[in-house]
Protein backbone atom coordinates (compact mmCIF):
# COMPACT_ATOMS: atom_id res chain seq x y z
CA UNK A 1 0.00 0.00 0.00
CA UNK A 2 1.55 3.24 -1.10
CA UNK A 3 1.83 5.99 1.75
CA UNK A 4 -1.02 8.22 -0.15
CA UNK A 5 -3.17 4.91 0.81
CA UNK A 6 -2.31 4.99 4.27
CA UNK A 7 -2.71 8.39 4.64
CA UNK A 8 -6.46 8.80 3.09
CA UNK A 9 -7.49 5.71 4.72
CA UNK A 10 -6.57 6.90 8.15
CA UNK A 11 -8.21 10.50 7.18
CA UNK A 12 -11.04 8.41 6.05
CA UNK A 13 -11.09 6.63 9.59
CA UNK A 14 -12.23 10.35 10.93
CA UNK A 15 -15.61 11.23 8.38
CA UNK A 16 -18.56 9.75 8.43
CA UNK A 17 -18.72 9.66 4.72
CA UNK A 18 -21.88 9.45 3.36
CA UNK A 19 -23.52 7.42 0.07
CA UNK A 20 -25.19 9.53 -2.71
CA UNK A 21 -28.57 8.11 -1.33
CA UNK A 22 -27.57 9.81 1.89
CA UNK A 23 -25.63 13.09 0.82
CA UNK A 24 -29.09 13.52 -1.21
CA UNK A 25 -31.25 13.21 1.65
CA UNK A 26 -28.88 14.99 3.93
CA UNK A 27 -28.82 18.38 1.27
CA UNK A 28 -32.63 17.89 1.36
CA UNK A 29 -32.40 18.38 5.50
CA UNK A 30 -30.38 21.55 5.17
CA UNK A 31 -26.94 20.19 4.27
CA UNK A 32 -24.57 21.87 2.18
CA UNK A 33 -23.05 19.82 -0.66
CA UNK A 34 -19.78 21.58 -1.92
CA UNK A 35 -18.51 20.87 -5.73
CA UNK A 36 -14.84 21.01 -5.71
CA UNK A 37 -14.25 19.56 -8.84
CA UNK A 38 -12.28 21.63 -11.73
CA UNK A 39 -14.00 23.39 -14.02
CA UNK A 40 -13.12 21.35 -16.90
CA UNK A 41 -14.93 18.22 -15.13
CA UNK A 42 -18.39 19.90 -14.30
CA UNK A 43 -18.35 21.11 -17.98
CA UNK A 44 -18.04 17.50 -18.96
CA UNK A 45 -20.18 15.26 -16.57
CA UNK A 46 -22.32 18.43 -15.22
CA UNK A 47 -23.24 19.39 -11.82
CA UNK A 48 -25.63 18.52 -9.20
CA UNK A 49 -28.27 20.69 -8.27
CA UNK A 50 -28.25 22.96 -6.35
CA UNK A 51 -24.58 22.36 -4.78
CA UNK A 52 -22.32 25.44 -4.35
CA UNK A 53 -19.13 25.29 -6.14
CA UNK A 54 -16.05 26.23 -4.30
CA UNK A 55 -12.58 25.93 -6.07
CA UNK A 56 -10.53 23.18 -3.95
CA UNK A 57 -7.60 25.81 -3.44
CA UNK A 58 -9.59 28.90 -1.46
CA UNK A 59 -11.85 26.07 0.12
CA UNK A 60 -10.87 26.54 3.57
CA UNK A 61 -11.27 30.27 3.28
CA UNK A 62 -14.71 30.11 1.98
CA UNK A 63 -16.11 27.76 4.52
CA UNK A 64 -14.54 28.60 7.73
CA UNK A 65 -17.55 30.88 9.08
CA UNK A 66 -15.14 33.24 11.13
CA UNK A 67 -13.23 34.28 7.74
CA UNK A 68 -13.61 37.65 6.10
CA UNK A 69 -13.86 35.66 2.57
CA UNK A 70 -16.22 33.27 3.84
CA UNK A 71 -19.46 32.56 1.24
CA UNK A 72 -22.78 33.51 2.71
CA UNK A 73 -23.55 29.57 3.17
CA UNK A 74 -20.79 29.02 5.77
CA UNK A 75 -23.37 30.77 9.04
CA UNK A 76 -22.24 28.33 11.27
CA UNK A 77 -19.28 25.50 12.84
CA UNK A 78 -22.35 23.15 13.04
CA UNK A 79 -23.54 23.61 9.49
CA UNK A 80 -23.83 20.00 7.75
CA UNK A 81 -21.25 20.36 5.14
CA UNK A 82 -21.08 17.42 2.12
CA UNK A 83 -18.28 17.91 0.06
CA UNK A 84 -17.60 15.94 -3.05
CA UNK A 85 -14.89 16.09 -6.36
CA UNK A 86 -15.06 13.61 -9.05
CA UNK A 87 -14.55 10.23 -7.21
CA UNK A 88 -14.57 10.73 -3.48
CA UNK A 89 -10.61 10.83 -2.76
CA UNK A 90 -9.72 14.41 -2.75
CA UNK A 91 -12.50 15.17 -1.00
CA UNK A 92 -11.72 12.96 1.97
CA UNK A 93 -8.56 14.64 2.68
CA UNK A 94 -10.26 18.51 2.21
CA UNK A 95 -13.33 17.11 4.69
CA UNK A 96 -10.62 16.31 7.26
CA UNK A 97 -9.39 19.39 6.62
CA UNK A 98 -12.32 21.22 7.43
CA UNK A 99 -12.75 19.45 10.81
CA UNK A 100 -9.41 20.33 11.97
CA UNK A 101 -10.65 23.99 11.19
CA UNK A 102 -13.18 23.62 13.69
CA UNK A 103 -16.19 22.47 11.15
CA UNK A 104 -16.91 18.98 12.94
CA UNK A 105 -19.75 17.85 10.29
CA UNK A 106 -17.52 18.41 7.67
CA UNK A 107 -17.70 14.68 5.76
CA UNK A 108 -17.39 13.92 1.49
CA UNK A 109 -19.55 11.66 -0.92
CA UNK A 110 -17.89 8.12 -0.91
CA UNK A 111 -17.94 7.37 -4.76
CA UNK A 112 -17.87 11.68 -5.70
CA UNK A 113 -20.06 13.18 -8.26
CA UNK A 114 -19.23 9.88 -10.31
CA UNK A 115 -20.67 7.79 -7.58
CA UNK A 116 -24.29 10.25 -7.78
CA UNK A 117 -24.41 9.96 -11.07
CA UNK A 118 -24.13 6.22 -11.53
CA UNK A 119 -26.72 6.12 -8.53
CA UNK A 120 -29.14 7.88 -10.88
CA UNK A 121 -29.39 11.12 -9.08
CA UNK A 122 -30.28 14.72 -10.33
CA UNK A 123 -27.72 15.99 -12.43
CA UNK A 124 -28.03 19.32 -14.35
CA UNK A 125 -26.47 18.17 -17.42
CA UNK A 126 -23.41 20.54 -19.13
CA UNK A 127 -24.16 22.73 -21.95
CA UNK A 128 -22.41 21.66 -25.12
Amino acid sequence: MSFIERVLNSKRARLERLTPTEALSAQNEGALLVDTRPIVNRAAEGEIPGALVIDRNVLEWRLDPTSPDRVPEADSANRHIVLFCNEGYASSLAAVQLQELGLSRATDLVGGFRAWRAAGLPVVEPAF
